[in-house]
């Protein structure tokens, strides 16, 4: 399913580089085959816009060509961004306005940077809820990325999240316990995800939404479940769109915030993400930081090259395959006019035929 570079978005060029197949507008006008217009929905922070971005875009492209994909990012106006994450916006993004009118296949809600247990607090709360709400009643399939799960099983099914003792942060195992559903059925039983939040909703509070749990981890957390219908809405908990180092970043980022006093307590290291060097190598550096904080001196830079050529990704053809089945679910099922969530004939209830 090859992407077509609609507009002057630098990812696609940056994808394309790395040897995805993206079209031109040109190219793509060409081909005998239906467009699906997907939303992207991106309300991850400035610093990690456009990386973002790259991840679901590169999930999407690696999907199986059956039909040409036009990805539409646009993002939520109560998310403060500094100046040059907003030029981005406005030079590349579309605005809901725009959405609402062209209507969308399908729509990707990511996660945000939140800490804080309760999201109904949250500025951006309310816009969130108008659009998912949108997407519910005019959209075949939407996917929501961990804080939009959250969010989501919160305001649709009164199912909050809570505060974990510790954060759940690393690459942890899961086994697909839904083997019935398209989703699951041509994966591996057993593979792994990347995680990293503070919060969790747990299994007990999927069952009692009526939801239909995928996929669940070695502690018994969902990482994957549907809405009742099967297709609706899709969950993630995780982070299967993670790129290889997005870890290392996140890891890179706490340790700058420790050096700078942002941050009280030095961050562990991710479980199951680090070779036994590269650990070694950050325990080492982390004795280095301590002392040339306690000597107030200049900390030594972080050693991202001594470690970054022993990392692993060990989730990323699974997610590529979810993501491919999804898509492809969608394009059998959705009307041609995408103001229409499904074609005639199609039960609303079970789209896809589920018993």
């Amino acid at each position: 399913m090859p992407l077509v570079a609609h507009n002057d978005l630098p990812t696609f060029g940056k994808l394309q580089r790395e040897g995805l197949l993206v079209l031109s507008p040109g190219l793509a006008h060409q081909q005998d085959i239906r467009e699906l217009h997907i939303g992207l929905l991106n309300m991850m922070p400035d610093a990690a816009l456009a990386a973002t971005e790259r991840q679901f875009l590169r999930l999407i492209g690696e999907s199986n060509p059956i039909a040409q994909f036009y990805v539409h990012p646009f993002t939520l106006e109560a998310l403060p961004r500094e100046q040059s994450a907003s030029d981005h916006i406005a030079k590349y993004y579309d605005d809901f306005e725009q959405i609402k009118q062209q209507g969308l296949d399908a729509l990707i809600i990511t996660g945000a940077n939140v800490i804080g247990a309760d999201l109904s607090e949250e500025v951006f709360w309310d816009e969130l809820i108008e659009v998912a709400d949108w997407a519910h009643d005019n959209v075949t399939s939407t996917l929501c990325s961990c804080l939009a799960t959250h969010a989501v099983l919160d305001f649709r099914y009164a199912q909050k999240r809570t505060k974990q003792r510790a954060k759940k942060w690393g690459v942890f195992r899961h086994q697909v316990v839904g083997v019935s559903h398209p989703l699951v059925v041509d994966i591996n039983s057993e593979f792994d995800v990347p995680h990293s939040r503070w919060n969790s909703v747990y299994p007990e509070q999927f069952a009692a939404a009526g939801l239909k749990v995928l996929v669940t981890g070695d502690d018994g957390c969902v990482h994957l479940a549907t809405s009742p219908d099967g297709f609706r809405t899709i969950f993630f908990q995780g982070h299967p769109e993670y790129d290889t180092v997005s870890l290392l970043k996140e890891y890179k980022r706490d340790v700058n915030l420790y050096i700078s006093g942002e941050m009280t307590d030095y961050t562990p290291i991710p479980e199951n993400y680090m070779s036994d060097f590269n650990a070694a190598v950050l325990r080492e550096y982390q004795g280095r930081i301590d002392y040339s904080l306690a000597q107030k001196s200049e900390p030594p830079d972080f050693p991202e090259h001594l470690i970054l050529g022993n990392l692993k990704n060990t989730w990323q053809d699974t997610a590529s395959a979810v993501i491919g089945t999804w898509l492809g679910l969608i394009y059998q099922v959705t009307n041609v006019d995408r103001r229409k969530p499904f074609m005639d004939g199609v039960d609303c209830d079970n789209p896809l035929g589920l018993r």
